[in-house]
């Protein structure tokens, strides 16, 4: 098979190479869909309320190229809500010597 068709031997070598490093990734690629949020979050609360910055100038900071589908900021409360690839983070402002700090999820069962 190899001599008759070696393009496509190539691809299934490459293509199991790609299946055999994603399982050995698994548990990393798994925990990616939250970083999304938790950055964008964090990273917002941070520049908004910690460095005092405009919200115009914080959203251009934290702009990712994997977009996020929802964000909530919340300047009453001081806090920071955003969602991407089905995962939802919200950062709060403690305190001006605590900084914003990321608040636990509960994990969908």
């Amino acid at each position: 098979m190899i001599r008759r068709r070696p393009l496509l031997s190539v691809f299934l070598l490459l293509l199991a190479g790609l299946v055999l490093q994603a399982w050995l990734n698994r548990l990393h690629l798994a925990a990616f869909p939250g970083i999304i949020g938790a950055y964008t979050a964090k990273e917002y609360c941070s520049c908004r309320y910690v460095s005092g910055n405009p919200a115009e100038y914080c959203a251009a900071y934290v702009e990712q190229y994997v977009p996020i589908s929802t964000f909530h900021d919340d300047a009453e409360r001081k806090r920071v809500t955003a969602s991407g690839m089905g995962s939802s983070q919200t950062a709060a402002w403690l305190g001006p010597r605590q900084g914003c700090q990321l608040q636990e999820q509960a994990d969908p069962l």
